[in-house]
């Protein structure tokens, strides 16, 4: 393939690259075969029609945009490889004019990925860093536990009461009509935990089962509605049941309940134990984070917007992910927290900034350091990633692709060059 290469400014090259005429007509034939059954030729029955006629009374133009799409991909990925550009992000794309028996011609501006030069990066001063442990966090964790293993009693004998789970049935009413969403059954609301629109709990204080109650109360001006923000509004309220947490008692019986150990002094020792393992953790991980900030910060690049732009599409696309395992979607989230797409990206930014930075700086420490990850290493990583999904070795690497496995394999070495720079580090 006949590939040119313009530099545009800094970061950003124009590539042209060229399909053949024979191969567009194949791809023009392939549109055609996936598309013939829309077209309507009198005298046929729809995808009937023979090729020559169709294109007679079409042309072969209404083919040209899912032709062009289908050869892009590969052509476009020969040229990066032909030309050695390291695209950063996604290029803009573009086909001079297209010509019966001709080469097709297509443009590329491809955002490439910045020199990084190094500063010092061996040796960095940091902070030290230290995280103790000490009874009051053990016995938080511990008390932790012991509501977390608390159950709901009701009881009849009192009305509602601070910190009290009020079984309720409600429903809202603005300007005397009920509005959407303003309505529940059976709605257990611990008193105090400020889960309600504010003043709302308050006014359950004192109330006694079975009793009615009216609660008067004004929805915040930055309320996630806009057809309720700033509005007074009145609740009916019934009050079916009062509950109270049953916290169990802090003994041999209660550790045996909720660990291995039979006793309260030996799981005591363990909750120690756990918790100075995630305080070195912390520390170790902050201490990181603060080596590769200096490093960053010792190092002269300049960052592409696009790069960035792409690195926060990346998150977002990331959070929409986790979020359709709860069932949610973007748009959806979006209008609860009554927030934008551009609101989210830039709250996105700082971050991304920093994860941009971070992995080129690496990047450049890892090639200028010789640090690479072996097939040997690559391998056992796999291993590991089987073990943790439950899955045969050989089943995961079918599923793994060729980008996902480079990935896999950039982060690794990423994390050989983090341990590097650490243990070269000098902690004051």
């Amino acid at each position: 393939m006949a590939v040119k290469c313009e530099e545009v400014e800094k970061n950003l090259v124009k590539l042209t690259f060229e399909v053949s005429s024979e191969e567009f007509d194949k791809a023009i034939d392939r549109a055609y075969n996936k598309n013939k059954s829309k077209f309507n030729v009198p005298g046929f029955r729809k995808g009937k029609a023979p090729k020559n006629v169709v294109y007679k009374m079409y042309g072969k133009t209404a083919f040209y945009d899912e032709a062009l799409n289908d050869l892009l991909p590969q052509a476009y990925e020969t040229a990066l490889k032909e030309s050695g550009v390291e695209a950063v992000a996604r290029p803009e794309f573009d086909v001079e004019e297209i010509k019966e028996g001709e080469p097709v011609v297509y443009t590329a501006l491809v955002t490439t990925k910045p020199e990084v030069k190094l500063g010092e990066y061996k040796g960095i001063k940091v902070a030290k860093i230290d995280y103790t442990v000490s009874d009051e966090d053990v016995d938080k964790d511990i008390e932790a536990a012991r509501q977390k293993n608390s159950r709901l009693v009701s009881i009849d004998d009192r009305a509602v009461q601070s910190g009290d789970i009020a079984v309720i049935d409600f429903e809202g009413f603005v300007d005397g009509t009920a509005f959407e969403g303003g309505k529940g059954e059976d709605y257990e609301l611990e008193i105090g935990s400020n889960t309600f629109i504010p003043g709302f709990e308050d006014q359950l204080i004192g109330a006694s089962i079975d009793d009615l109650v009216d609660v008067n109360v004004t929805f915040p001006e930055e309320y996630h509605s806009e057809e309720l923000k700033g509005k007074d509004a009145l609740f009916k309220v019934k009050i079916n049941d009062i509950k109270v947490r049953e916290i169990p008692e802090l003994d041999d019986d209660f550790a045996s309940e909720v660990s291995e150990f039979d006793t309260l002094e030996e799981y005591r020792a363990d909750v120690r134990k756990q918790l100075e393992e995630k305080a070195k953790e912390k520390a170790e991980g902050e201490t990181q984070n603060a080596v590769i900030e200096k490093a960053v910060e010792n190092a002269e690049f300049e960052v592409p917007e696009k790069m960035i732009e792409n690195q926060i599409n990346n998150m977002i696309n990331d959070f929409a992910q986790r979020l359709s395992y709860q069932g949610m979607n973007l748009d959806m989230y979006l209008q609860y927290t009554g927030s934008t797409i551009d609101q989210m990206k830039e709250q996105y930014r700082e971050g991304a900034v920093k994860q941009v930075n971070a992995g080129l700086v690496l990047e450049a420490i890892a090639k200028a350091e010789g640090i690479e990850v072996s097939p040997e290493e690559l391998e056992l990583n796999l291993v590991d990633m089987a073990k943790k999904y439950g899955m045969e070795l050989d089943k995961l690497k079918e599923l793994i692709s060729e980008a996902e496995l480079d990935g896999i394999r950039k982060e690794m070495e990423f994390q050989k060059t983090i341990e590097m720079l650490t243990n070269n580090a000098v902690a004051e």
